[in-house]
């Protein structure tokens, strides 16, 4: 089956509502991404502002790219570190107490590759309470990360991972048990 990219390009993924709340998150994008490291709570208040629900004490660095901020939700204590992708095409649900480290990517949507046009398929994903997405990770659509798990460096955790879980390698697999 080819792809048919004219179609692909005429897919209607996103509603009007969507698309404006898009084009604002644009026009605003500089002054989370322009602001000094140290200004966590700015950038989780600017967040809050379109829709995000953050909780206390989280740590965005700058270089965080948020997709839709309206589709974010982070419980207490958090730091997502340099140049994590939140791909939140649909809802990323992340607990308290996880530290997301450098360049890990958090993917909340695909397409589907069984019809020519590739539309969007939004599926959310949720990382547990006490867990560590190591650096460059990826967690794909629809997984769920147990609580206090560790994703390993570079790992590709695509499908969900069990609490109390060392995940490492592509597919992830559990390498040990934590608890």
């Amino acid at each position: 089956m080819p792809i048919d990219i004219p179609q692909h390009l005429r897919n209607a993924n996103y509603s009007t509502g969507t698309q404006l709340r898009r084009l604002l998150w644009g026009l605003l994008t500089p002054l989370f991404s322009l602001s000094p490291r140290p200004c966590y709570a700015w950038r989780s208040w600017l967040l809050r502002r379109l829709g995000a629900r953050i909780g206390k004490h989280v740590r965005l660095y700058p270089s965080v790219r948020v997709m839709f901020p309206w589709n974010l939700e982070i419980g207490d204590d958090v730091i997502v570190s340099w140049n994590v992708q939140l791909y939140s095409l649909s809802p990323i649900r992340i607990g308290s107490n996880v530290l997301i480290s450098q360049g890990a990517h958090l993917c909340a949507g695909t397409h589907d590759y069984r019809q020519p046009n590739l539309p969007l398929v939004f599926q959310p994903l949720t990382i547990g309470s006490g867990t560590w997405l190591a650096a460059e990770c990826f967690i794909g659509p629809g997984v769920s990360i147990g609580t206090g798990c560790i994703v390993a460096a570079r790992a590709v955790a695509v499908r969900d991972v069990p609490p109390d879980s060392l995940v490492a390698g592509n597919p992830a697999r559990i390498v040990k048990t934590l608890a």
